[in-house]
């Protein structure tokens, strides 16, 4: 979900041609025979309600080639990530909700089964990012 909130955050600012957006995933439960899943349907229905598109997506894994800014939703995809990427030797890799007021892991709707508040943890992570990039990239 948080590829597609961001992709319409960056949109609505009007920034969509400065950045490159994508998700994948930090293990490969969710990649069978070389194919990766579509979006679980209770987020694809979540995104859905808050009229955010997300067409046509399937998981991917993270690879050493992705380093650029690695943002992560929780301690174990950081455990992941480190897993695959070895090192962050120029503190690239970012926990999403560390970026609000209120520093966390992401509500795992796997654990909780509550989309809504993903979302509203995502949207707020994501709107927070988009100015955490923002003002980095500003002269």
């Amino acid at each position: 979900m948080a590829e597609f909130i961001f992709k319409k955050i960056i949109s609505d600012r009007h920034m969509s041609d400065a950045f490159e957006i994508s998700s994948a995933a930090t293990s490969d439960e969710e990649i069978w025979n070389g194919t990766g899943n579509p979006i679980y349907t209770p987020a694809l229905e979540q995104l859905r309600r808050h009229n955010i598109p997300c067409d046509g997506h399937r998981a991917i894994q993270i690879t050493e080639r992705d380093y650029d800014y690695l943002v992560y939703m929780d301690k174990m995809n950081y455990k992941n990530m480190m897993r695959i990427i070895q090192a962050d030797p120029l503190n690239k890799c970012i926990r999403l909700m560390d970026l609000t007021e209120r520093p966390r892991d992401v509500s795992d709707p796997w654990y909780t089964g509550n989309f809504e508040k993903t979302f509203t943890d995502l949207n707020s992570g994501c709107s927070a990012l988009a100015d955490f990039i923002i003002q980095k990239i500003k002269p």
